[in-house]
């Protein structure tokens, strides 16, 4: 018993549970991994052998430590069982059966660049363009069907579209070319075994004697393909253990399938089940508040988290102006806890639901000094398709940025190739000129073929357009960007790649655009070229940021498994978090709760939560409304810290004076920001109160803006904080502008 006297009576049965199937259901903060590392090692204990002991993990991180953890408690040396994540084991495994299924056994594993490679050369092949089937999409579609096992020809009965048709065709070549080229992606480390064994019955039972125990981490995140590759090892013994949480199943986008845990007592009916509900991480009201989420789902086993920790405090919620205050307020938020709790940076982790929302959480961080590290990302003016766009926008404005210019000289794909680039370096150093000069003399180098010569004046007319429109400001700053940016080719190409992280990368360029805008609306006096500067000063100072006293910043999915004193949850808004406004009983709305409750769990002492009252987003402003999981946690558990304008202030609720306070920050007496002086001579637009005696914008009405000069309205439309006008400016030409920002002169 001295092994288990570390472990509470309902982990300790867990462990000693070893004949047949076994379900435990881990709650957030339970023990999980300690359970499973002290099965494993009662195991050994009991004599049975390393080599008949099978444990998947998810991670080689997760595998290691629990190897360095079995031989701790042990502490005698003891063989180690097979353990890994189901890629590298059931690759052993192939290792030594691959012949039978016509593979050497040396076979080659492609990654997904090397499968991407293989797809586009299939799709050059099979004269399939790529311009209008991605490749990248193509590649998940033929993932998605690994992992469901659908084989090429069960694909092909259920084609709706022109681009199913094509990856059908493209997925039965890449089938057969992985096999000439004796080579397994990662989809076939799972479904070729399942092939092995369903066809080789001699060999699956050898495999099924020799692994007498099967344990399982985080067996909710598990794929059907990998569900079925553990029933096929498992039917004969039944000695299958698999430890999970279905309310921490966050995985849907990556093929995992949260009916695996849900079903596994249908699938066994005589295991045992075991629920691990006491926390060890949380107060009580964190745990409190995060099971009043939960507990809106219809798809759950059913348990209830309780905890010997103390009450704690309750969940905040803070409501900010916009993404801006909210970056501010989240620094602010920090440094007080820091100075209130003598607390270190590192005890502190900001969540968000998407990449793009890091930005104006950087720039408040780094606007009050606090270091800050991102895990599972990069930071945001360091990520590829920001540098990309801010290297077309220097190119614009810098004529001798050679370097920006070879950045994006390629990309989009311009068939430009770096001999064509040797040669206008070339022409460059002969002549005294900058590249893009030179990319206007590629007429007179020899040896190169007309589709680059095509693409390289398309980028040449390109620049010279937009440094035209920059040198004469006919356009604004953000504008000019946007437009820019979208004629590059850029968005596009991200939005029709489709893949999850082309839609990142999409927003996150998105997420650029209207910093732009932002900027130049805190700063009138200021153009793009400010702009670049800007971020270029803030790049700089970024290299103090390697001390491991910072901040966290990760997105929801990224904090699994973790655990920090403060949690700080962003954006907490319908639309955003929840990701899309489906209908309450989907799926996908189950699956956003369950990511709301894991982030909510990985707080030990204190939660806070920020929502806007405006944002800016994919380039056009909008006013969310609360996130529907705010409004699912007990108001008691609750204190809400809303603006002055909020109206229906909920139970909890303070002011934004007495909000102040508690963050440490300043406000006039009426906790509002100070209006900006506005001009005398003529009363501007009010888009809030039409009874107001100031003249009445309508269509027709001659205005003056602070950047067009003069024009006249020429239509209008929606209503207070949405109203936009149509104006005709005598200089800038026709604009759309949101009246709550353009500030208007009514002439």
């Amino acid at each position: 018993m001295t092994l288990l006297q570390e472990l509470n009576p309902s982990q300790q049965d867990a462990v000693k549970a070893t004949g047949g199937p076994v379900m435990v259901i881990a709650g957030a903060g339970s023990g999980k991994t300690r359970v499973l590392t002290y099965r494993i090692a009662y195991l050994l204990q009991q004599g049975v052998h390393s080599a008949r002991i099978l444990a998947l993990t998810f991670t080689n991180k997760a595998a290691n430590e629990m190897k360095e953890r079995i031989n701790s408690l042990l502490r005698t040396p003891h063989a180690i069982p097979w353990m890994g994540t189901f890629h590298s084991v059931f690759a052993r495994i192939l290792r030594q059966e691959a012949h039978v299924l016509g593979y050497d056994r040396s076979y080659s594993i492609y990654d997904t660049d090397d499968a991407l490679s293989l797809v586009k050369m299939i799709m050059h092949d099979l004269n399939i363009a790529q311009q209008q089937f991605h490749p990248k999409a193509i590649l998940k579609t033929i993932s998605n069907a690994k992992n469901k096992l659908v084989s090429p020809d069960q694909l092909a009965k259920n084609t709706r579209s022109i681009f199913e048709e094509k990856a059908v065709l493209i997925f039965t070549e890449y089938v057969k070319r992985l096999k000439q080229n004796n080579a397994m992606d990662f989809d076939d480390l799972i479904t070729l075994p399942i092939r092995l064994f369903e066809k080789n019955p001699d060999i699956l039972d050898r495999w099924q004697s020799r692994f007498e125990y099967i344990l399982v981490d985080e067996y909710q995140d598990t794929n059907h393909a990998q569900y079925r590759l553990l029933n096929l090892l498992a039917k004969k013994q039944k000695n299958i253990c698999v430890v999970g949480d279905d309310a921490q199943s966050i995985y849907a986008f990556r093929g995992a399938d949260i009916r695996n845990i849900l079903d596994f007592e249908h699938d066994y009916p005589e295991c045992s089940i075991f629920r691990l509900e006491q926390n060890y991480r949380s107060t009580r009201k964190i745990l409190q508040a995060a099971d009043s989420v939960i507990q809106n789902n219809h798809q759950r086993i059913p348990k209830t988290l309780w905890t010997e920790n103390g009450e704690g405090e309750p969940v905040y919620v803070d409501e900010c102006e916009n993404e801006q205050d909210e970056g501010l307020r989240i620094a602010r938020l920090i440094q007080d806890e820091l100075h209130k709790s003598k607390r270190d940076f590192n005890h502190f982790v900001v969540l968000y639901r998407t990449n793009a929302q890091s930005r104006s959480i950087e720039d408040g961080l780094r606007r009050s000094g606090i270091p800050y590290t991102i895990v599972g990302g990069v930071e945001f003016y360091k990520r590829k398709e920001i540098k990309d766009v801010v290297a077309y926008l220097r190119v614009i404005i810098n004529p001798v940025d050679d370097e920006s210019l070879i950045r994006i000289i390629n990309f989009p794909q311009r068939r430009i190739g770096d001999t064509t680039i040797g040669r206008l370096r070339t022409i460059s150093r002969e002549y005294g000129i900058s590249l893009a000069d030179a990319l206007k003399k590629i007429d007179e180098v020899p040896r190169v073929n007309r589709a680059t010569i095509k693409g390289i004046h398309d980028l040449a007319s390109l620049i010279e357009k937009y440094r035209t429109l920059f040198q004469k400001q006919q356009m604004s700053a953000s504008e000019l960007a946007r437009s820019f940016i979208e004629e590059t080719g850029i968005l596009t190409l991200y939005k029709q790649d489709g893949s999850p992280e082309a839609i990142s990368r999409w927003e996150n360029i998105q997420e650029l655009l209207s910093a732009i805008t932002e900027f130049c609306a805190e700063n009138p006096d200021k153009g793009l070229a400010d702009f670049l500067e800007s971020i270029s000063l803030i790049a700089d100072v970024d290299k103090w940021n390697d001390t491991r006293n910072t901040v966290t910043l990760m997105t929801l999915h990224s904090a699994k498994g973790l655990e920090f004193p403060v949690v700080i949850m962003a954006g907490m808004e319908d639309g955003l978090f929840p990701l899309h406004n489906s209908h309450p009983d989907d799926d996908e709305i189950e699956e956003e709760r369950r990511l709301c409750y894991v982030g909510m769990t990985r707080a030990r002492e204190k939660l806070f939560m920020t929502h806007t009252r405006y944002r800016f987003r994919f380039g056009e402003g909008y006013f969310p409304t609360l996130s529907r999981f705010v409004e699912e946690i007990d108001p008691d558990l609750l204190i809400r810290y809303e603006q002055p304008a909020a109206s229906g202030r909920t139970n909890g609720s303070r002011s934004r004076k007495e909000r102040s306070a508690f963050l440490g920050t300043s406000t006039n007496n009426t906790g509002k920001r100070k209006p900006k002086k506005q001009h005398k001579a003529a009363p501007h637009f009010s888009y809030e109160d039409e009874s107001q005696d100031v003249p009445q914008l309508r269509t027709g009405s001659l205005v003056e803006h602070q950047e067009f000069g003069k024009g006249k309205v020429l239509a209008l439309s929606g209503k207070g904080d949405t109203m936009k006008a149509v104006v005709l400016f005598d200089s800038a030409g026709e604009k759309s502008l949101m009246l709550k920002f353009a500030n208007l002169r009514i002439l």
